[in-house]
């Protein structure tokens, strides 16, 4: 009888596990189903290979239907399959099911494996969980499951970019404190987060003045520096680690010169970026569209609109490198110095050669065409727009509203207003206030008053001029009381009312008798 069972779960087993091989999954589950409703006895081995094979084919909902019925019949997994679990849950985010793992996992007295931990740490600072990433950071290290160089690396890059710098820093030293030298993916975490809030000397110091001989840098690290350096002014800084990049072996890569060029087209300093595109073609490296772009950039800041265009048509069009950007470059420098028109042919342009406008290309020239008082070109291009399948993104909108509320054509700003919100655009604070301006100038705050407590409930904070309009609307239409209860929050927020507004609501006052009451 024992024999013949044995027999019968041996064929199990090798019925499932040909079906897995060949892919028949649905059939290999049936199988499996009746083996377990069958006389034979099954092992915890059977149920830790198949939840296996049920993760490997992101069948969770089974493998989590699995474990669940084999828990009260005294089976468990094995460490291994624990982590395979976890760390395919962490695929799909199952939170609930995860932390039932560790639970359970914890009570076995294992622990699940290093890269489990790292993919479930990953997790919970990619999903903005960063306290719970640091609880579970300190659980490996009591549990006797160290976490290594990754685990740390993780963590320091979620505090980042939760903006926590001295924890990411205080945790890079603890790292070090416990005899892990940081790799190259640590270092550029530590950077790209401290670059990012210009604390680019404590980046430095941390990584090329401390780890200098410990570790050897990569483009990505130097290139931060330096980007982080050009970014706060500190070009000497930036062209000293760029030599010093040279002399340690890593030559200064096409991302190293674009750099440099954006900082010298920004500072209008033509002559070195010029300068740059030279040398950095004898050191063997071709300039990009991007750098092309920078160059161009430069020449439209500098107002040299005609050697702009020379360099569009004579060099990056043959070479390729003539894209929407460089157009919407040289168009947007065009209006801003009045050249609307010049501007629209340039635009027409991109049509006959093929080059594809944009929203941005829509957007420039229509805020231009509105700025001018030309309101049918702008419709015009409006239509021409959408009919082309583009949709207009938040900046036009906000566009297109202010302009319409500043020409008294409330309603239909009110319009475009929630047009806007029907395409799933959420207003800005800008576009509250143009309409907020729009509704109080025609002596209709009450829907201003709707529209200040609905850019709340999207956790929008009103600005010093949002409550400025609001409180002007409402001394016009003589709601006293209201406009008292706006200053109590302005004041709260911080800000502070103009002297002639103030000193208007608190005469208006005083003419009703009432007391004031000034915080």
């Amino acid at each position: 009888m024992f024999r013949s069972l044995g027999r019968q779960r041996l064929i199990f087993r090798a019925r499932i596990a040909s079906c897995v091989k060949a892919g028949s999954i649905d059939i290999a589950i049936r199988l499996f189903d009746e083996m377990t409703e069958s006389n034979c006895r099954v092992f915890s081995i059977d149920y830790n290979r198949f939840i296996g094979v049920l993760v490997k084919q992101s069948r969770f909902d089974l493998a989590e239907h699995c474990y669940r019925s084999m828990i009260p019949r005294g089976y468990s997994l094995h460490s291994f399959t624990y982590s395979r679990f976890i760390a395919g849950l962490c695929q799909v985010k199952n939170f609930g099911l995860i932390e039932k793992l560790f639970e359970d996992i914890y009570r076995l007295g294992y622990v699940p494996d290093i890269w489990a931990y790292n993919l479930y740490l990953n997790l919970l600072c990619r999903e903005n969980r960063i306290d719970e990433g640091l609880r579970v950071l300190q659980d490996m290290d009591e549990r006797g499951r160290a976490p290594n160089v990754v685990s740390y690396t993780i963590v320091i890059s979620g505090l980042c970019q939760k903006r926590r710098y001295e924890a990411a820093v205080e945790m890079w030293h603890s790292m070090i404190r416990k005899g892990l030298t940081p790799d190259v993916k640590a270092c550029r975490a530590l950077v790209l987060g401290l670059c990012d809030a210009d604390k680019v000397d404590l980046a430095y110091e941390l990584t090329i003045g401390t780890m200098k001989g410990k570790i050897e840098f990569n483009h990505s690290i130097y290139n931060a520096l330096i980007s982080g350096f050009c970014r706060i002014g500190r070009i000497d800084k930036a062209q000293a680690i760029k030599l010093y990049m040279k002399r340690n072996g890593c030559e200064p890569d096409l991302v190293t010169y674009n750099i440099m060029l954006n900082y010298c087209c920004s500072k209008l300093l033509l002559e070195e970026a010029e300068k740059l595109m030279k040398n950095m073609q004898r050191n063997g490296i071709i300039p990009d569209a991007f750098s092309y772009n920078q160059l161009l950039k430069g020449l439209c800041l500098a107002k040299q609109l005609e050697k702009a265009y020379s360099l569009l048509v004579n060099t990056m069009e043959p070479k390729g490198y003539a894209d929407i950007v460089s157009y919407n470059t040289i168009m947007r420098a065009q209006c801003r110095t009045g050249q609307t028109r010049k501007a629209y042919r340039l635009f027409e342009e991109t049509g006959r050669k093929g080059i594809v406008p944009d929203v941005v290309s829509f957007t420039i020239l229509i805020k231009s065409f509105l700025r001018e008082g030309n309101p049918s070109m702008a419709k015009k291009l409006l239509d021409q727009m959408t009919g082309t399948g583009i949709s207009p993104d938040r900046v036009l909108y906000t566009t297109i509203v202010d302009h319409l509320c500043k020409v008294g054509k409330i309603e239909i700003a009110h319009g475009v207003f929630k047009e806007m919100l029907q395409n799933c655009f959420v207003p800005d604070v800008i576009a509250y206030n143009a309409l907020i301006s729009g509704f109080c100038t025609s002596f209709r705050v009450d829907e201003a008053m709707h529209l200040y407590e609905d850019m709340q409930t999207r956790d929008l904070h009103p600005d010093e001029f949002s409550y400025k309009l609001i409180i002007g609307g409402l001394i016009r239409e003589n709601k006293l009381t209201i406009a008292c209860r706006i200053w109590d929050q302005m004041m709260e927020k911080g800000f502070t009312l103009d002297r002639d507004v103030s000193e208007t609501l608190i005469e208006a006052i005083q003419k009703m008798g009432r007391p004031i009451n000034i915080k």
